[in-house]
């Protein structure tokens, strides 16, 4: 090897060297702060496990979900025609949406209350053009949706 050659040799090692020590400093540090974070590992999976629980139950059988929330409602008994109308019928027929008959117009009533209650409550639950089943009240017995009827009839003049 020539003088020049050395010339060029040594720094160009004595920098790799020094970035190699460099390197491995780096990795002990980040090894030695990141170990306290092992700890905490088990209180962030908690954490991501409790963001990511299912927030209900799905009711696939023939058995019921079951929860506090269903025992409460049942306990509760069944909801007037107005507490239906107001918590799942009101969006549509208060404005009409889709061709749901306005509650209050009396012409649009009309011929619905000449079919009569019983097959105005077969059309509520098994739906009719774009309301679905039961409507919006799928939790809904068969006395809470005639109710509703009732209440949306009494108050179009029926």
């Amino acid at each position: 090897m020539s003088h020049e050659d050395k010339t060029i040799l040594r720094p160009f090692i004595s920098v790799l060297v020094t970035l190699v020590v460099i390197a491995f400093v780096f990795y002990f540090i980040a090894d030695i702060v990141t170990s306290d974070m092992d700890s905490g590992g088990d209180r962030q999976r908690a954490r991501i496990e409790g963001n990511i629980k299912p927030v209900g139950q799905v009711n696939v059988g023939s058995a019921p979900a079951g929860g506090a929330a269903t025992e409460a409602v049942a306990a509760a008994g069944p909801r007037s025609g107005d507490q239906v109308y107001n918590a799942s019928c009101l969006a549509c027929h208060s404005t009409g949406v889709a061709g749901a008959p306005k509650v209050g117009d009396q012409a649009s009533w009309a011929p619905r209350a000449a079919k009569g209650l019983d097959s105005l409550l077969a059309t509520a639950v098994s739906g009719l053009n774009a309301m679905p089943p039961k409507g919006t009240c799928a939790d809904c017995s068969d006395e809470e949706l005639k109710a509703a009827i009732e209440y949306m009839l009494s108050q179009s003049g029926y």
